[in-house]
């Protein structure tokens, strides 16, 4: 299980460098106007395209949930062995250091599941607050429908089976932040660490409150 563990992990990362570089090139069409220390911001910002999944109370979720505050999107599965809830990890301890600072504005963090049959609302009504009370799952009605939506922001998706009954999701690993107007402001590939995430974090918000100046 441990050897299985890491060649998802590598195959994971894998996924995430080449999406990445996908995203510079399909995106990148103008010099960013900061350097981040984790990815790249997207200049100019794009609107998302609307989209109608369910959170983890059961209610609808859509672009409207994401107006009006800053919020980062993370892809991911609730059985996920190790990258998923560690980066879930990182960016709750990230929550708590903005927290700390005065006039900070503070992220909503979304975790977009790509495992539909298995992460129903009450599956991550279990899961993700663990991580941070604030904390929003979101999940859709089958893997068609998930697949879908991370399709429009590049990110891949791959069911391997396991066994029988098992089976792992590969999923491009990255943070995509999103700006109080809902439009997609930078794409976060790592190396996550907390102090990274909460520089770049800073220094986007920084940028978007200087564009609109």
């Amino acid at each position: 299980m441990a050897i299985r563990s890491k060649i998802l992990s590598f195959a994971l990362i894998g996924t995430a460098a080449l999406a990445g570089i996908a995203a510079s090139l399909l995106w990148h069409h103008a010099a960013p106007p900061v350097d981040l220390t984790t990815g790249s911001i997207i200049a100019p910002s794009r609107a998302l395209p609307d989209f109608s999944l369910t959170d983890q109370h059961g209610q609808a979720y859509g672009s409207a949930n994401l107006r009006g505050h800053w919020s980062m999107l993370f892809f991911g599965y609730t059985n996920c062995p190790d990258f998923c809830p560690t980066t879930l990890t990182t960016l709750a301890a990230m929550e708590r250091r903005l927290r700390a600072v005065k006039g900070q504005a503070i992220p909503q963090v979304v975790f977009v599941s790509v495992d539909a049959k298995r992460d129903t609302p009450k599956q991550l009504a279990e899961y993700v607050p663990a991580f941070d009370p604030e904390f929003i799952g979101i999940t859709a009605a089958d893997q068609a429908s998930a697949e879908a939506f991370a399709r429009q922001l590049n990110v891949a998706v791959a069911i391997r089976p396991i066994s029988d009954e098992l089976y792992s999701v590969d999923h491009t690993a990255a943070i995509f932040v999103i700006d109080p107007e809902a439009r997609l402001t930078a794409i976060l590939t790592g190396p996550f660490t907390v102090a990274a995430l909460q520089s770049d974090f800073q220094r986007i918000v920084a940028a978007g409150a200087a564009g609109r100046s």
